[in-house]
Formats: structure tokens, C-alpha cells, sequence
């Protein structure tokens, strides 16, 4: 074996090794009778909104309240939440150095009753037995708690953001006290959130998740994450190409720069390797530039190596099947959005929903 493939081995074998730890939320009973406050912003959510509101209404547990903050939508969703059953209130005009979300969270907090808070995107559709699981994961381990769910897709174009799916996950540590947190679905006491400062400790932060998963391991509480495969899902950017684009951007490089620079560079090997497979077989077959084997069959190989491998790796993450078969697709659009959020660190803002958010 020469250097080439040797070097595109261990990449492939870094894929494996950066999900073994994928831990999907563990089974548990809710001790005692705690008071559970779940609060959801929203702005502009009239089509999400009829499926999480149902689906929190048939859980195994039944919360305290349910409290949609309307971000100043323009279309239905006050008047909808409120239809579905949910306590519905509007905070005051967002403020310089807020970002929406977490002024929204902010206020919702402040007119909640619970003991512990259950943060859920709009977008989320959990399953029966999600919030009982959740809550009682809270009361075991303490902290922060929280849960990335699985990512649906109905339209072809959502199909290209296999790897922002994938990669998110492969970039952190998850499991029990791992010291990350995803932002659609958390659970806290509100003893542990009043104690980190709240969402006015990250009130300018684009992905507040990650810096509310710091402010809990700076004060010593343990932040745990976990996969929803089965028990809650959402579907990204419904909207189209366009807000998928520029909701991938929005995050992506302010997320990348807090990722540890040892699972980064892992990371960074595993999807050089998945550039390189997805190279090397068109190049291969129209005698392009190409470094190592010029064989066709052994390529060939290599491709169905990384397309076997995506489709392994992301069925517990989202239904991506048919995409990792053509998997350079992903690769360009990837690397589309990364050179977008360059842009946008460079310019230092983007737009999102009608409002301006800082990058830097």
C-alpha cells in the first residue's frame, strides 16, 4: 500500500472513530412531582408550530405550562399558539447587543413558574415519551441536559445539508457530562440557569447553545448531549434553498471557531479524505490530475468506501439516504456555504429572519 492510500485510510477509519460516541437519550422515570415549564420562541412559525404544540400536548408527561414567545412575528403564529392551547406572550422591542432568540428566552423565563426549563425550538416535533425522558435526565445528572434532534427531509434540495448535519456531530464530544449543549431542544433547573447568568449572560451570541453549554462548566454544573434519534426530529429550513443557505452560514463559522482544535483536526482529515474519494473517481475516468492509483476500479472502490460509510453514519442522524450515493453533490455545496461564511466573518454580519446578527 502506498502513502496516498495509506494517508486516505486513516481518514476513512477517522470517520467511524469520530461517531462511536453518538449516545442516543437514555431511558428514565421522573422522580417526584417537579414543576416543568416549557418555553418556546417563535417568530414566524405558523407552519411548525401545529406540529410541536399537538405533540406536546400527547406527552407521557404533562408539563406545568407551555409558552410560545412571539418574536414580533408577521404572520399567525400568536394567534395559533393560542388556538393550540398555549400561554402566548410578546417581550418588549428587541434591544441593541440582543440577539432574538435570547431575548425572547430571556423574557419567557421571567414569566415562567417552573422548576425546571424545557427549551424547545419551534421547529421540533418530539415524540410521545421525549419531555418524561428529558425531564428525568435533568434530575439524574444535573445541569444542563439537551438533545440535537433528527434531522427530516422532504424536498430534494434539503438533502445537501447531509454534511452540516453529520459534521456537527462529529466535531464534539456527546454523552454524559461532555460539556456541549445543542440549542432545539435543553432542559435546566432554574436554580443551575439563574446561577449561570441566563440567556442575558449569552444575550448576544448567535449560537447561544454553545455558549450557554460554557457558562454551565465555567460554574462547575455538568452539560450533557445526546442524538433524539426516535424521539425527537425536526425539518431545517422548510423555507427553501435560499434560508437554508443562509442559516448554515449564520452559524457555521461562529460554531467552528469553538470547537476543540483536537477533534477539528480530526474532522478536517475525515472530510479531506471524503473530498479526495469524491475526486478521485471522476478523475480517474476522464484523465484528470491524480495523485496515487490511476486505476478506475480501485477508485471506484474508494468511492463506495465513503458512500457506504455516509449512509452507515447518518441514519441515526437524518434520512439522507440516496444523497451519500452521490456524495460530491454535499461536498461542493459544503464547501459553497464555508466559503460563505468566510465572507460573511469578514463583513461581520448577516441577515436572518429580517434582522442584521454579528458574526465576529
Amino acid at each position: 500500500m502506498d502513502l496516498v492510500a495509506l494517508s486516505v485510510l486513516v481518514r476513512w477509519l477517522l470517520g467511524w472513530a469520530l461517531c462511536l460516541r453518538l449516545y442516543r437519550l437514555p431511558e428514565g422515570k421522573i422522580k417526584g412531582n417537579p414543576t416543568v415549564s416549557v418555553l418556546i420562541p417563535a417568530r414566524d412559525e405558523e407552519g411548525t408550530l401545529p406540529n410541536l404544540l399537538p405533540a406536546i400536548n400527547s406527552q407521557t408527561f404533562t408539563p406545568l405550562e407551555v409558552i410560545v414567545i412571539d418574536d414580533h412575528s408577521s404572520d399567525r403564529t400568536a394567534s395559533i399558539a393560542a388556538d393550540l392551547g398555549a400561554k402566548v406572550m410578546q417581550p418588549p422591542s428587541l434591544p441593541d447587543g440582543w440577539c432574538g432568540k435570547t431575548w425572547a428566552l430571556h423574557h419567557g423565563v421571567k414569566a415562567s413558574k417552573g422548576e425546571i426549563l424545557v427549551f424547545l425550538d419551534a421547529d421540533t416535533e418530539p415524540a410521545p415519551e421525549f419531555l418524561e425522558r428529558l425531564v428525568a435526565a435533568q434530575e439524574q445528572l444535573g445541569g444542563l441536559v439537551s438533545v440535537q434532534p433528527f434531522h427530516r427531509t422532504e424536498q430534494a434540495y434539503e438533502q445537501l445539508s447531509v454534511l452540516f448535519s453529520l459534521v456537527g456531530l462529529m466535531a464534539v464530544p456527546m454523552g454524559p457530562g461532555c460539556g456541549v449543549a445543542f440549542g432545539p431542544a435543553m432542559a435546566t433547573s432554574r436554580a443551575d440557569y439563574d446561577k449561570v447568568g441566563g440567556h442575558e449572560a449569552v444575550a448576544g451570541k448567535v449560537v447561544e447553545d454553545w455558549f450557554m453549554g460554557h457558562l454551565y462548566v465555567e460554574a462547575g454544573l455538568p452539560v450533557s448531549a445526546y442524538i433524539g434519534d426516535g424521539l425527537i426530529e425536526y425539518r431545517m429550513y422548510p423555507g427553501g434553498f435560499n434560508d437554508m443557505v443562509m442559516g448554515f452560514a449564520k452559524n457555521f463559522a461562529t460554531a467552528a471557531g469553538e470547537v476543540r482544535a483536537i477533534w477539528m483536526l480530526a474532522v478536517l482529515l475525515w472530510i479531506s479524505g471524503l473530498f479526495w474519494a469524491a475526486w478521485c473517481l471522476p478523475a480517474s475516468l476522464l484523465g484528470w490530475p491524480l495523485m496515487g492509483q490511476q486505476s478506475v476500479l480501485s477508485n471506484l472502490l474508494l468511492y463506495l468506501a465513503f458512500a457506504v460509510q455516509l449512509i452507515t453514519l447518518t441514519w441515526q442522524v437524518g434520512n439522507f439516504a440516496w444523497i451519500s450515493l452521490v456524495f460530491p453533490i454535499p461536498v461542493l455545496f459544503f464547501l459553497g456555504v464555508f466559503i460563505l461564511a468566510i465572507f460573511n466573518l469578514k463583513r461581520g454580519t448577516i441577515e436572518w429572519k429580517g434582522r442584521q446578527f454579528l458574526t465576529r
